[in-house]
């Protein structure tokens, strides 16, 4: 896995604006185990770019495994937010699925 997750960050290297990228990276790094590190990618990828729906869902299971549930509340009701405008309705109702099961 640590030559896939250095071979991604080479691509980001030279494409840093890619979305795609960055999330197959924090994929990656959430496989390997590290989920600090991995909601760290995720939540670059929502700072670089707040419609790429997956980060949200993917991002608030990592905050929830790593017991840091406030903010996985916080990054799913804004990825509930962004489904809104972007009109994505079924990643909408995975995101409020997991806000439900969490007491949110």
């Amino acid at each position: 896995m640590a030559g896939r997750i250095e071979a991604l960050k080479g691509l980001l290297e030279q494409d840093p604006t890619n979305s795609r990228f960055r999330y197959m990276l924090a994929m990656e790094t959430l496989n390997s185990g590290d989920l600090a590190a991995a909601a760290e990618v995720f939540s670059d990828i929502i700072a670089r770019d707040d419609t790429y729906a997956a980060a949200y869902f993917h991002g608030g299971q990592t905050l929830e495994k790593l017991g840091r549930l406030d903010e996985a509340r916080a990054m799913y009701r804004q990825g509930i937010e962004a489904t809104q405008r972007s009109g994505d309705s079924h990643t909408r109702s995975e995101l409020e699925g997991a806000l439900a099961l969490i007491g949110g």
